[in-house]
């Protein structure tokens, strides 16, 4: 089923005992208390990485958990290991546990980030030093999330993004670009709620985002393993995770999608493209939102019910097949048919359906005709 957007259903609206007061960080940061408690010493930069036997090319990853406001940075040894080189406070972050879910939420996203050259050397107004996440990613997309421009920047202030202060951001920004700079071509970014033990779970619980975040967890306990960025892919609507060798994990590589993940991104960016070209060139002060924004999924009681028009405000069941027709153009439609987009997001697919069943049909038509003339032949030489 595409998304786990599900319209309707509340975020919690605050942060459970026992997480780290980010208006505390805030309020440090506007008097100009700065170093954070637990900020590293910044000033030592070159003695902190000859201490953990890090070279200044070294390769990177970074973990962020929400609930401690922690970031941590793991960097190779000598030896080609990863270590823990440094676990920096993040002042703030705006919204609550859980993923971000469309573009304006305030929220901070969760789960597993690229970021490449181009990432890193981003052209930006407010924060020219910062590193872009790369928000949506496959998983996102194919889970109907949207958004953009999810950094981790300086300051403490935030409206989906994770602040660090400025001192901070500097150090980070240094050691990425050294990594990236050297042969690295991707530097993972993993976001948890928070850090994914038993005790946790239990005292994190939202139900909406268990079975979300268990499977986040499988990432997390990979990592805890081995102490490697693992292979990533996306499929199904949910991560997949693989472990690595030595050489590999000094350079991961992208987040990959499976076959029947990248068809349903295909199918995605054609049907936004269609959208574009249906409605027009939007007015200037609203651009246009992708196609897969419009798939914000109905609440539980609509989903067994069969839509008998464009109009209606049912759902179709789901369940129909069709000769030549990817399952994907025939699922539920997982928006709300009560939304004029949602209207036009349906009839576009219908029209793909339709084509798509029709070259099947001529497919078939076409692979039958030999054998036809050759019956015919042979009849009329009797």
């Amino acid at each position: 089923m595409i998304g786990q957007a599900q319209a309707g259903v509340p975020l919690a609206p605050d942060l459970p005992a026992g997480a780290v007061d980010r208006g505390e960080h805030k309020r440090l940061a506007s008097e100009g208390k700065l170093p954070l408690p637990g900020t590293p010493d910044l000033t030592k930069l070159d003695e902190r990485l000859a201490t953990h036997h890090v070279t200044r090319d070294a390769s990177i990853m970074i973990r962020i958990f929400k609930a401690e406001s922690e970031m941590e940075v793991w960097m190779t040894t000598n030896t080609g290991a990863y270590t823990l080189f440094a676990t920096y406070p993040v002042c703030f972050w705006s919204g609550t546990l859980g993923p971000k879910l469309k573009e304006g939420d305030r929220q901070a996203p969760e789960g597993f980030y690229t970021v490449t050259l181009p990432q890193a050397y981003r052209e930006g107004t407010r924060w020219p030093v910062a590193l872009d996440l790369g928000f949506p990613n496959s998983f996102d997309k194919v889970s109907a999330r949207t958004g953009s421009a999810i950094l981790i920047h300086g300051g403490c202030a935030s409206i989906g993004c994770f602040a660090v202060t400025n001192p901070v951001n500097d150090e980070l920004d240094k050691l990425v670009l050294r990594s990236l700079d050297a042969g690295q071509a991707y530097v993972q970014i993993h976001v948890f709620p928070f850090r994914m033990t038993s005790e946790n779970f239990n005292r994190y619980d939202v139900p909406q985002w268990r079975d979300f975040w268990r499977n986040l967890k499988e990432g997390y306990d990979l990592f805890e393993r081995t102490h490697r960025p693992p292979r990533i892919s996306v499929c199904d609507n949910s991560y997949v995770f693989d472990a690595v060798s030595e050489i590999e994990g000094a350079n991961p590589g992208p987040i990959a999608v499976c076959p029947r993940t990248e068809a349903m991104l295909r199918e995605l960016d054609e049907l936004n493209s269609r959208v574009a070209e249906q409605t027009g060139p939007p007015p200037e002060e609203r651009q246009p939102a992708p196609a897969y924004a419009f798939l914000q999924l109905v609440r539980p009681p609509l989903m067994n019910m069969t839509r008998i028009g464009l109009s209606s405000y049912q759902q179709p069941s789901g369940e129909t097949e069709r000769a030549g027709v990817s399952a994907n153009l025939m699922r539920r439609l997982p928006c709300s048919l009560t939304l004029s987009s949602c209207r036009q997001y349906a009839a576009l697919r219908d029209k793909l359906a339709e084509k798509a069943a029709i070259a099947a049909a001529e497919e078939r038509i076409n692979a039958n005709r030999p054998a036809v003339h050759k019956k015919r032949r042979h009849t009329a030489s009797r």
